[in-house]
């Protein structure tokens, strides 16, 4: 527990996280799971109880087929762009997490993950950084960038502003699309800064990119960190 400037114990409020799709079961074990737990609260939650739910800081999203899945994933992002999801799906699938991911989801945990990873991702994901196995996220730096580009003052120094704005909305999970209509420009504008951003940075995806942005901190966005 943290203390304020003049000694006292600073009590810091507790963590809400929502349940979607997850069986009642399953849903159960991670209400017990976190029973005891004073600063983590879960709340099963609809697909529309978690769009309107207040206060919300996380969603667990489970159960869902993939074209479910991805459905409530841009329905979260339309309605509540600030909100943190984590993602559990099938263990051994690195093309599925590096979707989920590409797709705005700050985590991935395995189905068998163990009680302790599972309180671990959520710490970590609520502190800013995204959390998903370090075999899968090695895969996806499998090309880094040179190793003058790893100084990231050196190297943001180097994007352009709108560059930066476009990264920031990767980040977010925003599609070529959602960031042209942020930014107002078109979509092909979107697709040329991604692949200069892609160029200066040394990676061949904007999965890559995304990862490198956050594990190099270029936007002061966190890390990365896996099992």
């Amino acid at each position: 527990m943290e203390t304020d400037d003049y000694g006292q114990q600073e009590v810091k409020p507790r963590l809400r996280v929502g349940l979607v799709g997850l069986d009642p079961l399953r849903a159960l074990g991670f209400s017990a799971l976190f029973d005891k737990n004073p600063r983590v609260e879960i709340v099963p939650l609809t697909v529309c109880d978690a769009v309107h739910e207040k206060p919300l800081d996380m969603v667990l999203l489970g159960g869902q087929t993939n074209e479910q899945l991805f459905e409530v994933m841009t329905t979260l992002r339309n309605f509540r762009p600030q909100l943190r999801v984590v993602v559990l799906g099938p263990s051994g699938c690195p093309e599925f997490v590096q979707k989920v991911i590409g797709a705005g989801a700050k985590g991935f945990l395995a189905e068998t993950a163990s009680e302790n990873e599972v309180v671990m991702a959520i710490e970590v994901v609520q502190e800013g950084s995204i959390w998903a196995p370090r075999k899968i996220m090695s895969q996806l730096l499998e090309n880094p960038a040179p190793a003058k580009s790893h100084v990231a003052g050196t190297q943001y120094g180097h994007f352009t502003g709108r560059e930066r704005q476009v990264l920031q909305l990767l980040i977010a999970g925003r599609s070529n699309r959602e960031a042209a209509k942020a930014l107002g420009i078109e979509e092909r504008t979107i697709k040329a800064h991604v692949a200069s951003l892609m160029r200066k940075v040394g990676v061949q995806n904007r999965i890559a990119l995304t990862v490198h942005a956050l594990t190099h901190d270029l936007l002061g966005s966190g890390s990365i960190k896996g099992k």
